[in-house]
């Protein structure tokens, strides 16, 4: 039994080296090998871009240089409901919204969107998803904190979580 022992230890030893020697590379890393670049963060863009995912930027980077990141955005894209110009915010999930509804399959005809920067409660409330007390929220929302910069400062709104989000964010512009 110790002679089978032995004799697996010394394979196991004996292909680990082959490894080593195959691929120098390849080996036990540590906690400290770690390096994180510094200035750094992520940010996430799904939607109407060319490559959605998870991409890594320079603090103070802009939506534009997501953009760059991500090959820009597509044809389809509604730039009425993003700025270029804004600010990212680390760990956030960027979403880009369509022109089209995603349930027509032929994008024959542009959604009508509500503008939530400059729309009224009434008006707001046509969208299904934005209750009357959402809508009103939202008004109060960006008479005390400005106008809306993205359409992820929706879910700041009181009432609007992660479901209400998903659910009305194709139906929502920025700016005209």
């Amino acid at each position: 039994m110790i002679k089978i022992l032995i004799g697996v230890v010394i394979v196991t030893v004996a292909v680990i080296a082959t490894f080593l020697v195959l691929d120098p590379n390849v080996g036990v890393s540590s906690a400290g090998d770690v390096t994180e670049v510094a200035n750094t963060f992520s940010v996430a863009v799904e939607g109407e871009v060319y490559k959605e995912g998870t991409y890594t930027l320079k603090e103070g980077a802009l939506m534009s240089d997501l953009f760059e990141a991500c090959g820009g955005t597509t044809e389809k894209a509604d730039d009425r409901a993003f700025y270029e110009s804004t600010v990212l915010t680390k760990g956030i999930t960027y979403f880009i919204a369509s022109k089209f509804d995603a349930s027509d399959l032929c994008n024959a005809s542009e959604v009508d969107k509500v503008n939530v920067n400059s729309d009224d409660a009434s008006t707001l409330s046509q969208v299904s998803g934005i209750t009357p007390t959402i809508a009103n929220s939202i008004v109060t929302y960006r008479t005390e904190n400005g106008l809306f910069s993205s359409l992820e400062q929706l879910m700041e709104v009181y009432g609007i979580g992660n479901a209400t989000y998903h659910k009305i964010r194709n139906y929502v512009i920025l700016h005209a």
